[in-house]
């Protein structure tokens, strides 16, 4: 396996800046709400990949035993139209309409040639749009009227810390992620069991074909899937596997795993890139296996692209 942490799955940096983006005030923190969330009991489970496959640069390893207070995390990642409530309510405008474009991947750009700017360096797939943002994630020539039920996307860390804060929720830390997302089940490779399509069928919305040029689409999207496509796993959660990349709290590191607390732990005091997690719809065993429930890899807090979003989680007590 190779030692390069392979960028196919997101871009490895922040779109180009077409004009300052000057820092602007965070909304108001709203008051603490439950709302399309699920309860999880907490408890002791081994966190990392126990199958080996992990990309080392990535730092799925060793596995290690986490335990976890009772805290609660949404259903779902958050949708387009959840997002546009926030948007209306303060005024947000995200970290890619600020820098003036984002990235997009190569096959589904709708946007005229002056708005190309260039290819993200180390994943030429990754176009750097200008004009792409939640409101139009191909380009100026797109929009997302019949995605509403979508998970939003071109949404950087810094929107869904703004957009947590704003519900009443915060981010999950990667911790809390993993056990969510597995849903109850020990030691498995995906948040189903270890096979990737148990009697035949799609259990998550990645790539099939030969990426990054063919998706025949097997599974029956392109790019994302309503929020609630498959079907949810052992806790209630919906697409903790493909679809899109999901934020988390933490800062990343490599060998936090040999370093971290068993309790609780709340990643790195400091870094550059924060932890991303789930992996999206252009994950591929043939150059990004990130689609299984161990796997790790992040980016700047500022960075967006299209097939990165969140969801929200909750204490049941103080943690982080």
């Amino acid at each position: 396996m190779t030692l390069v942490h392979r960028p196919c799955c997101a871009p490895a940096a922040a779109p180009v800046s077409l004009s300052p983006a000057p820092t602007v005030p965070g909304p108001a923190a709203g008051r603490r709400s439950l709302r399309g969330q699920v309860r999880l009991p907490g408890g002791e489970f081994a966190m990392g990949d126990a199958f080996g496959e992990g990309y080392p640069a990535d730092g799925e390893t060793p596995v290690h035993p986490v335990r976890l207070e009772p805290f609660h995390i949404d259903e779902t990642a958050v949708t387009n139209a959840q997002f546009a409530t926030f948007v209306k309510d303060t005024g947000h405008i995200t970290d890619a309409e600020r820098y003036g474009s984002s990235a997009v991947f190569h096959l589904v750009v709708a946007a005229a040639n002056a708005d190309i700017l260039g290819n993200a360096a180390g994943a030429p797939w990754w176009i750097n749009v200008r004009g792409a943002h939640w409101r139009r994630p191909e380009g100026a020539r797109s929009d997302i009227t019949d995605r509403q039920n979508h998970p939003v996307v071109h949404v950087s860390w810094n929107d869904a810390v703004a957009y947590a804060r704003w519900a009443g929720k915060r981010l999950p830390t990667e911790a809390e992620w993993e056990y969510a997302a597995r849903g109850g089940l020990a030691g498995r490779r995906y948040a189903w069991g270890d096979e990737l399509t148990p009697d035949g069928r799609w259990r998550c919305n990645i790539w099939q074909g030969r990426f990054p040029h063919t998706n025949t689409a097997e599974d029956g999207h392109l790019t994302t899937a309503p929020v609630k496509a498959y079907r949810p796993n052992g806790f209630g959660l919906w697409n903790t596997a493909g679809n899109v990349w999901e934020w988390c709290t933490d800062w990343f590191s490599p060998t936090y795993y040999a370093e971290a607390p068993p309790d609780d732990p709340c990643g790195p005091q400091t870094g550059t890139a924060r932890v991303m997690r789930g992996g999206s719809y252009l994950c591929h065993d043939s150059y990004c296996n990130r689609y299984r429930v161990a796997a790790r890899s992040s980016n700047t807090p500022e960075s967006s692209s299209g097939n990165l979003g969140f969801r929200c989680a909750n204490d049941a007590s103080a943690v982080c």
